[in-house]
């Protein structure tokens, strides 16, 4: 049987997680005076994963992968839903 990917998944969600450790990573080890509060990044996370164009943990309106969009305080969503 195929193992399918959900395409309305953020990538911590998904079988292929391993492929990505470096984003998760790099979220991580940003700077703490340009970092997300956690509160605030799942917030963004939610809305991100209610949203139509998130596919496969990207954005189809800008093409960021939004974990990575989202870990920044000042980044906002290019749809205007955060």
């Amino acid at each position: 049987m195929e193992n399918r990917v959900c395409k309305k998944c953020l990538i911590r969600d998904m079988d292929e997680y391993e492929e990505y450790k470096n984003m998760f990573e790099y979220i991580r080890n940003i700077s703490d005076d340009i970092k997300s509060s956690q509160e605030l990044y799942e917030e963004r996370m939610e809305i991100c994963k209610e949203c139509d164009m998130l596919l496969s943990g990207m954005c189809r309106k800008c093409g960021c992968f939004v974990e990575m969009r989202a870990a920044v305080e000042k980044n906002y969503c290019p749809g205007k839903k955060w």
